[in-house]
């Protein structure tokens, strides 16, 4: 297999929920570290277009958001899983609940006045200015919270993910996907300082639960440039589809045509390209970049959108 190189930048939290499933699977990965803003000349030229963080590539094949990376990794080292045998499907519910409802209400709080400075502080101020015109593109058509509607429901939802700890993780005695999905928003509010942890005084539970979640580490990262991993997709070919791969049609879009998919919220860039698989949990589009070469670029079904592209 390929090496699993992660497309990330320090300071992201669905990166860091990434890295925490590398770290509960043990893996060996290259860390390629990215601009937290626009431009992203070597992002777009794996996925077309689509900017979000974080990319996980293995050879020419680009997966992404956190979801399918996942999956990507449960298929590639099923133990120790991250889905627990007799909760798998509240661990993806409660995972996706995390990565919107919770995360939203958290990086409104946490990105509130109080918490920029603090995330700002060792910064100029054309970065913050920069930073907040890039999340405000990404935010085309979302309604977002004001602090003080934030601060109120992520009190809410501290107190609930509390009430759920009866033991060491949210649904067992060991961690998996719920857990790093639920902590990562948590973990972004925490590294702000105590300017706006304090949030988490209410809840000491809570911050027990993140300590043990966050002793589960980040396996094994050694560097690799964004140049180095362009070079590795353009020195692979992608892997090819599974003949008894499942085409599930739920767009009147037959494999083969030209396609965009884009995420249905934050985030509005597309990536375009021939459409080579359709299957119940993900979209694969195959697209040839003049540094990349020939690359398959996955999503998710959930949270995406898919169109004919037009001609």
């Amino acid at each position: 297999m390929s090496e699993l190189i992660l497309h990330q930048y320090p300071l992201s939290p669905f990166a860091e929920k990434a890295r925490l499933m590398m770290g509960l699977k043990q893996l060996n990965w290259r860390s390629v570290e990215i601009p937290r803003v626009m431009p992203k000349p070597d992002v777009v030229a794996l996925t077309g277009g689509y900017r979000r963080t974080p990319l996980l590539q293995i050879g020419a094949d680009i997966y992404c958001d956190t979801g399918l990376i996942a999956d990507v990794l449960e298929h590639l080292q099923p133990e120790p899983s991250l889905y627990p045998v007799l909760h798998k499907g509240m661990a993806r519910v409660l995972a996706q609940w995390a990565d919107s409802t919770l995360f939203w209400a958290s990086a409104a709080y946490t990105l509130s006045p109080k918490g920029v400075a603090a995330k700002f502080a060792d910064q100029p101020p054309e970065a913050l200015q920069t930073f907040a015109a890039d999340r405000k593109a990404m935010r085309t058509n979302m309604v977002q919270l004001r602090p003080a509607d934030a601060t109120s429901a992520y009190r809410s939802y501290l107190r609930r993910i509390a009430s759920m700890l009866d033991q060491d993780f949210l649904l067992t005695e060991t961690p998996c996907l719920a857990d790093l999905a639920v902590y990562h928003p948590l973990w972004f509010t925490r590294t702000g300082g105590p300017a706006i942890s304090d949030i988490f005084d209410a809840t000491p539970e809570v911050l027990a639960w993140m300590d043990r979640v966050a002793a589960v580490g980040h396996g094994q990262a050694t560097p690799m440039s964004s140049t180095e991993a362009i070079e590795v997709a353009r020195n692979h070919v992608p892997t090819p589809i599974p003949s008894d791969e499942v085409f599930q049609d739920d767009h009147g879009i037959p494999l083969g045509s030209r396609v965009t998919v884009a995420a249905e919220s934050f985030g509005p860039e597309t990536s375009e390209g021939v459409l080579v698989a359709a299957t119940r949990t993900r979209l694969v589009i195959e697209r040839t970049d003049e540094r990349a070469g020939k690359v398959h670029v996955h999503f998710p079904r959930v949270g995406y959108v898919l169109r004919a592209a037009q001609a």
